[in-house]
């Protein structure tokens, strides 16, 4: 489809499309065998100020609108899933504090973290709080003029090169999801914060994640908003990351598809391409609809993100529909291709791979049914 995109944001998306291309594809098969930290990119994404993506030109970011962001990150996806879950794992962090934060802390934070030279982490799931973050246990007690952070949280992507993480924590622990608050947690510069080797994972194997313990002391200043206004914070937050999601998982679905095609106009059986066989003309015709569709939901959703409306049910419907659609995009790319689809020769078992987490973190999709149920009967 086309993307409602200004003429300056058509270039950035060109420029980054063929960033992705030429630096990001080449080496993507080797950060996923050698399970490299997509990190590695990182000095080239900052020169191009992909970093700050997400965040307004007041602090340093690209200013993109909702649907560029979404084509960037998809760009950015279909060359390199573990690259594009490292950068949107960075935006969960930054958006947290541009929702969250004050004035001082987002003049602070923002700059470097757009510029590329700080990275962020957001630590909200822990091992006994995933679908539903308001079970955390972690919590956050008053200590003089700061507070004594104590919990752990598990599947932190970038905790383990994070500068800083932007960590869930209940200063209430009676009070549920309002007793929910965040802080700013400088891992390197502060005690007690104890992080993990990174998680051997089926897919993303350069989208490191990490467990983290924390019994660690932080400023009051460090504090994003007043206390108890974390899980609402954290709630806008995913409302921006399910649509990013939604974008990762359609830029490997167009990969997926691309590679099917190209793959049957060029495989033979029986001297003729397996194109010309109408059961894999419908294959291909299924997969190019999905695309299209999922394309069409995710693009209201980041369309509305810009309005300042509520926007949780088309985040949810763009998550749901993108994340699963994708599934079956890239699994049909897989059969078309036969035995060498099932090798590594070719990407698309790593497309599988990569996708499958898609329809469980940020909100899995019997999560996101809830949210899209709930609103309707609201």
């Amino acid at each position: 489809m086309t993307y409602p995109l200004s003429d300056d944001e058509i270039a950035v998306i060109n420029q980054i499309t063929r960033f992705s291309q030429e630096v990001l594809a080449p080496m993507a098969a080797t950060l996923d065998e050698e399970s490299i930290f997509a990190t590695v990119h990182l000095p080239a994404m900052a020169e191009m100020g992909l970093m700050g993506m997400n965040l307004p030109e007041e602090y340093g970011g690209l200013g993109l609108s909702g649907p560029a962001l979404y084509a960037a990150v998809e760009a950015i996806a279909g060359a390199c899933g573990s690259t594009a879950s490292m950068l949107t794992a960075h935006f969960l962090a930054t958006d947290s504090i541009l929702l969250g934060g004050d004035a001082a802390l987002k003049a602070q934070l923002l700059p470097d973290a757009a510029a590329g030279k700080t990275l962020g982490a957001f630590a909200l799931t822990e091992p006994q709080a995933g679908s539903n973050p308001a079970d955390m246990t972690s919590y956050a007690l008053r200590d003089g003029d700061g507070y004594r952070i104590k919990g752990s949280k598990c599947f932190i992507s970038n905790a383990g090169a994070a500068d800083f993480i932007v960590v869930y924590a209940k200063t209430d622990r009676e009070a549920g999801a309002r007793g929910v608050s965040a802080f700013i947690v400088e891992p390197k510069a502060t005690q007690g914060v104890d992080i993990a080797p990174n998680e051997r994972t089926m897919g993303l194997k350069g989208g490191h994640v990490f467990g983290i313990s924390f019994d660690c002391r932080v400023p009051e200043a460090n504090r994003l908003g007043d206390e108890g206004t974390g899980f609402r914070t954290a709630m806008k937050v995913l409302d921006n990351g399910r649509i990013e999601v939604a974008a990762q998982a359609t830029g490997i679905a167009d990969a997926a598809l691309k590679a099917a095609i190209s793959y049957a106009k060029e495989r033979k059986v029986g001297g003729r391409m397996i194109g010309e066989f109408q059961g894999l003309q419908f294959m291909l015709a299924d997969c190019a609809t999905e695309l299209a569709a999922a394309r069409a939901l995710s693009m209201q959703a980041a369309v509305k993100r810009g309005t300042g409306a509520r926007y949780s049910t088309e985040s949810a419907f763009a998550k749901l529909y993108a994340t699963e659609a994708a599934w079956r995009i890239a699994d049909r790319a897989l059969q078309i291709h036969g035995g060498y689809g099932y090798t590594r020769d070719f990407p698309l078992e790593r497309y599988l791979r990569d996708l499958r987490i898609f329809r469980i973190y940020e909100g899995s999709s019997e999560i996101q049914r809830t949210i899209i149920a709930r609103g309707l009967l609201a």
